[in-house]
C-alpha cells in the first residue's frame, strides 16, 4: 500500500518563518493528489519534505505504513519529477533514464527492458540515442518522467511539471500524465499555482495558503461548494465575482442590496441568513452563471440587473465579457448568439441558487 500519511507537520526556517503550519494530509494508495494555491503558499516546500528534501520541523510522515521522518531521501521509495527536468546534458536519453538503476547495480538486461518499457509508455522510444539539448520542451519533460517510472517507486512526486511548457503543450502533456497514472496504477502526489492543472487531473484538490490548508476535496465538490472566499476565488477561470453589500427584508423576503442593484434571495438560503439581516455580507457569483435576459431560461432561480458593457473577447464558443454595474466591475461568459456591444447596456440574469455567500469578516462560506 503506498497511502501517504502527513500528520501536523510544520516547517520553520531558521529566520523564524513558518513555511508550512500544521499540515495533515492522506493521500490514498493509487490516489492522484494535487497541491494547488499561490506561490508561497507552502505547497512546495511540503512536497520536498515529503520527499526528505526538507527536514520536518514538527509532525510525522508516512510513506507506506513507515515512518519516513529520519529516512534519507534514497531510501524513501519515492521519485520526484522537477519543474527544470535535471537531465544529465553529456548523457543520451537512454543513459538518462537508466542512470539511477545502474547506481542500484541493477542488471543490465532488467535495465534495459525497464527503459525500453518505460519509453513505450511515453512514446519516445526514437528518441533514446539523442541527447537532451535534441530534444524539446515536451520531449525533456518526458524523459524525466521516464527516468522516474524505470525505478518502480511506490509514490511520484511532482513539483510544477509542466510550467516551461507552452500552452499548448500543457494540456497534451497534462492529458498524458493523466494516463500514466491510470496505466501505472500508482500514488502521485502534483504540485501546481495553476488551478485549471489542479481540477482536470486530481482526484483529490488540496488548496493552500499562507502554509495551512483551506480545503481538502474532489475538484467538483471544492468548485460547487468552496469553505471560505479565498478558495473560492482561487478555483475557476475566470475567477468568481463578488460583491459587498446588506441583508435587508421588505415584505418577508430577503434580498442582496449592493447600493447600485438589489436581488431576492431564495427560499432555501432565506433562514440560514435571516440572522444577517441589516449586517455587511459578501456574494459571489461565477461568469458561467451570469446570463443574458433573452437568453436566460438555464437559470433555476433567476434574479435581473442591467449592466454596462466594458470589454468583449470574443473566443469562439463563447464570449467573456467585462461588465460594469455603478463603479464596480465583473466578468460574465456569454453564448455565442448574443453578440454583446462594447459600450451598450445588457439586462443581465445571475443565477441565485448557485450564489455563494460569505461572512466579510471570517471570509468562512455561509451557506
Amino acid at each position: 500500500m503506498a497511502k501517504v500519511l502527513l500528520k501536523n507537520i510544520t516547517k520553520v526556517y531558521d529566520n523564524n518563518v513558518e513555511a508550512v503550519r500544521d499540515v495533515n494530509l492522506v493521500a490514498e494508495d493509487k490516489e492522484f493528489v494535487v497541491l494547488v494555491g499561490p506561490s508561497g503558499c507552502g505547497k512546495t516546500t511540503t512536497l520536498r519534505m515529503i520527499a526528505g528534501l526538507e527536514d520536518v520541523t514538527n509532525g510525522k510522515i508516512y510513506i507506506a505504513n513507515r515512518l519516513v521522518n529520519n529516512v534519507l531521501p534514497k531510501d524513501r521509495d519515492i521519485a520526484m519529477v522537477f519543474q527544470n527536468y535535471a537531465l544529465y546534458p553529456h548523457m543520451s536519453v537512454f543513459q538518462n533514464m537508466a542512470f539511477a538503476l545502474k547506481l542500484r547495480k541493477t542488471p543490465k538486461k532488467e535495465i534495459h527492458n525497464r527503459v525500453k518499457m518505460a519509453a513505450g509508455l511515453l512514446s519516445i522510444e526514437e528518441l533514446l540515442d539523442r541527447k537532451p539539448k535534441q530534444l524539446s520542451g515536451g520531449q525533456r519533460q518526458r524523459v524525466a518522467l521516464g527516468r522516474s517510472i524505470v525505478r518502480k517507486p511506490k509514490v511520484f512526486l511532482f513539483d510544477e511539471p509542466l510550467s516551461n511548457l507552452d500552452a499548448k503543450l500543457r494540456v497534451q502533456m497534462r492529458a498524458e500524465i493523466i494516463k500514466l497514472h491510470k496505466k501505472l496504477e500508482t500514488t502521485i502526489i502534483y504540485v501546481t499555482h495553476d488551478q485549471v492543472e489542479a481540477m482536470t487531473m486530481g482526484n483529490k484538490i488540496v488548496v493552500m495558503k499562507d502554509g495551512m490548508i483551506h480545503q481538502i476535496d474532489s475538484p467538483i465538490n471544492i468548485y460547487n461548494h468552496p469553505s471560505n472566499k479565498f478558495v473560492a476565488g482561487f478555483i475557476g477561470s475566470p475567477a468568481i465575482n463578488f460583491f459587498d453589500g446588506k441583508i435587508r427584508k421588505d415584505d418577508s423576503k430577503l434580498y442582496f442590496d449592493e447600493g447600485s442593484f438589489s436581488v431576492l434571495i431564495p427560499d432555501e438560503f432565506a433562514n440560514s441568513l435571516a440572522k444577517y439581516t441589516d449586517n455587511e455580507i459578501t456574494i459571489g457569483f461565477r461568469p458561467e452563471d451570469v446570463y443574458h435576459k433573452p437568453y436566460s431560461s438555464n437559470a433555476e432561480t433567476p434574479a435581473g440587473i442591467t449592466a454596462l458593457v466594458e470589454v468583449v473577447e470574443p473566443l469562439g464558443s463563447e464570449y467573456v465579457v467585462s461588465f460594469l454595474i455603478g463603479e464596480k466591475p465583473f466578468i460574465g461568459r456569454l453564448e455565442p448568439k448574443e453578440e454583446p456591444k462594447m459600450g451598450s447596456k445588457m439586462d443581465l440574469i445571475v443565477d441565485m441558487k448557485k450564489v455563494h455567500f460569505f461572512d466579510p469578516k471570517t471570509e468562512i462560506t455561509l451557506v
